[in-house]
C-alpha cells in the first residue's frame, strides 16, 4: 500500500535539499584527501591504492542497484537513513587507523552511492522541473563549504592524529541524519499519482536489477545523460585521488592534496555565475564547454609536469570547469526520466558516480604500469574530450526556456 502524499504545507523546499546536499557534502569532504594519503601510507603503493579503490567501487556499484529491493522491504527513508550511518561506521573504522582504513574507505563510498540514490529519488518527487536549474546551483552552493572547509580541514586535523578527521565525519553524519529525520521527505508522492504513477511503478518493481539495466540503456536519451556525468566524476576522482600522491612523489608535502582539494572546491561559489551564463543557451553549449575547457587545462598540466608546480595550477584551473559540469551535466537525465520510473531509473543513473569508481581506477592503475602518476591526468584529458563529442549529439535546445526558442525560431 502507498504512503499519502504529503500536504502542500508540508512539502521540503528546493532549501531543504540543498541543506541536506550541504551536510553530506561535509561527511564527503572532510575525508575527501585524507583516505588516500592514508592508504598510500599503509600500503605504500598507488598501483595498490588502485586496486582498492576499485573494490570499493564495485561495492557501492551493487549496494546502489540493490536500493530499489531495500525500498520494497522497508521504506526510502529508512534506506536513506541507514545510508547515512555507514558514514559513521566508517568513522568508526578509521579512526583505528592503518589497513582498518580500507575498511573506512568502503562504507563510505557505499555510504555515498545509497545516499544519491535516494536524494535524487526525493528531488524528482518533490522539485518541479523549472526549479531544478536553481537546486543544482543551491546544492552546489550549501556543498560549499563542506567541500572547501573539508578536504583542508581533514588534513589538518590528520597532523592532529590519524583518527581526528573521522571525529568530524561522524559528526557530520550525525547532522545529516537528524535533517532527513525532520524533513517532511515522504515516501514518493508520484505514488499516489492514476496508473501512470501506482500501476507504472508496480509494473517497474517487478523488474529485476538486470531488467531495469536493460530498459535504462534501451533509452538512447538516459544513456547519454549517464555517460556525461560519469566522464566529470572520472575527472574529479583522477584530480581528488591522484593530486595529492603526485605532490607526495613530487617532494611537495602531504598536505598539498588537502590544500588544492579545497581551493579545487572553491569553485563551487562560482555556480551563481555559471548559472547567469547559461540563461539563455542550451544544456548542449554549457556541457561542451565544461568538457572542452576541462580537458584543455589537464592536458597542458600533464605536458609541464615537470614543473609540479604549473601542474597543479592547470589542474586547478581544469576544475573551474568540472564545476561548470556539475551544475549542468546531471540535467539531461533530470529532463528526460519518466515519472513513472523515477526510483528505479535514479538507481540506475546514479550508478555512473560507482561506475566511475570502477572505471577511473582501473585506467589509472593500467597507466601506471607504464607511466608516472601524472599520465592519469593525460588519460582524463582524452577522456573529458570524448565527452565533448559525445555531448553533441544533445537536442541543441535542450533546457532552453519556451521563450527563448520561440525568439531563436523567428
Amino acid at each position: 500500500m502507498s504512503s499519502p502524499s504529503l500536504p502542500v504545507s508540508a512539502q521540503p523546499t528546493v532549501e531543504s535539499f540543498a541543506r541536506i546536499a550541504g551536510l553530506e557534502a561535509l561527511c564527503r569532504g572532510c575525508t575527501l584527501s585524507v583516505f588516500p594519503l592514508l592508504l598510500y601510507r599503509a600500503w605504500g603503493s598507488a598501483q595498490l591504492v588502485s586496486e582498492i579503490y576499485f573494490c570499493a567501487g564495485l561495492a557501492s556499484l551493487t549496494a546502489a542497484l540493490l536500493v530499489p529491493t531495500l525500498v520494497r522491504v522497508s521504506s526510502r527513508r529508512q534506506v536513506y537513513l541507514a545510508a547515512v550511518s555507514l558514514y559513521v561506521w566508517s568513522a568508526g573504522f578509521g579512526a583505528l587507523q592503518g589497513k582498518w582504513t580500507t575498511v573506512a574507505l568502503v562504507c563510505a563510498i557505499v555510504a555515498a552511492a545509497i545516499s544519491f540514490v535516494c536524494y535524487n529519488s526525493y528531488v524528482l518527487d518533490h522539485v518541479e522541473k523549472t526549479d531544478f536549474r536553481r537546486l543544482e546551483t543551491m546544492r552546489l552552493l550549501y556543498g560549499g563549504a563542506g567541500w572547501v572547509v573539508g578536504p583542508f580541514a581533514g588534513v589538518w586535523l590528520l597532523t592532529l592524529g590519524g583518527g581526528a578527521p573521522f571525529v568530524l565525519l561522524a559528526f557530520a553524519a550525525i547532522a545529516m541524519a537528524w535533517l532527513i529525520g525532520k524533513t517532511p521527505l515522504g515516501e514518493g508522492k508520484f505514488l499516489s499519482r492514476g496508473s501512470d504513477g501506482v500501476q507504472g511503478m508496480q509494473s517497474a518493481r517487478k523488474a529485476n536489477p538486470v531488467a531495469l539495466i536493460a530498459r535504462f540503456f534501451s533509452q538512447p536519451r538516459l544513456v547519454t545523460a549517464w555517460l556525461l556525468p560519469l566522464v566529470r566524476s572520472c575527472g574529479w576522482w583522477m584530480f581528488f585521488v591522484y593530486l595529492g600522491i603526485f605532490a607526495v612523489e613530487n617532494d611537495l608535502g602531504d598536505q598539498v592534496g588537502g590544500v588544492a582539494s579545497s581551493v579545487a572546491n572553491m569553485g563551487l561559489f562560482l555556480a551563481p555565475l555559471m548559472l547567469v551564463w547559461m540563461q539563455g543557451r542550451s544544456v548542449r553549449v554549457a556541457i561542451r564547454a565544461g568538457c572542452l575547457g576541462a580537458s584543455a587545462c589537464y592536458l597542458t598540466a600533464t605536458a609541464l609536469s615537470p614543473w609540479p608546480w604549473l601542474t597543479i595550477g592547470f589542474l586547478l584551473a581544469g576544475t573551474l570547469f568540472l564545476v561548470l559540469l556539475d551544475t549542468c551535466a546531471g540535467l539531461p537525465f533530470l529532463m528526460s526520466v519518466k515519472p513513472s520510473e523515477r526510483t528505479e531509473m535514479s538507481a540506475v543513473y546514479s550508478s555512473f558516480r560507482d561506475v566511475s569508481g570502477i572505471i577511473s581506477p582501473a585506467i589509472a592503475w593500467l597507466v601506471l604500469q607504464f607511466a608516472p602518476v601524472v599520465g592519469v591526468f593525460a588519460v582524463g584529458a582524452l577522456i573529458l574530450l570524448g565527452a565533448w563529442l559525445l555531448a553533441g549529439q544533445l537536442h541543441p535546445e535542450l533546457g532552453v526556456p519556451g521563450a527563448v526558442r520561440a525568439r531563436s525560431v523567428l
